[in-house]
């Protein structure tokens, strides 16, 4: 066809935030931003941010905001818990939920905590065992 443009595939921008609980401590949250300068070393192009559930910020709600407007339209919440407590089970949830509402273009979802990783749980044992060895 004369004239006709061929659809191109533009590929799903997808994000990550590293959610943690938040301190008074200012130096709490320097190994969260951690993890995320090493995953933007690995990954360049990888969209990514931290939140905090209090005391800290961005909240979840701000940081998936800036994920938005970068343009994500999938979103994965990793808990940078070691179990998942309270605040994984109840807190996330809910408000994951209010950025479905807030959001609906944007798919969200809840990985599971970091520390029930079975290879989080090796390295931890890995680690512990250079101090018995």
């Amino acid at each position: 066809m004369a004239g006709h443009t061929p659809l191109t595939t533009v590929p799903l921008q997808r994000g990550i935030v590293f959610f943690a609980h938040g301190s008074r401590d200012p130096l709490w949250r320097a190994p969260i931003e951690a993890v995320a300068r090493v995953l933007k070393q690995q990954h360049p192009e990888a969209l990514c941010a931290c939140a905090y559930l209090e005391l800290n910020d961005p909240d979840l709600a701000a940081a998936c905001q800036d994920l938005v407007d970068a343009g994500c339209v999938h979103i994965t919440v990793l808990p940078m818990f070691l179990g998942t407590g309270r605040h994984a089970r109840n807190d996330l949830p809910h408000l994951v939920e209010s950025l479905r509402s807030q959001h609906a273009h944007v798919h969200f979802t809840i990985a599971t905590a970091v520390g029930e990783d079975p290879r989080v749980t090796q390295l931890l044992a890995d680690i512990a065992g250079e101090h018995i060895a």
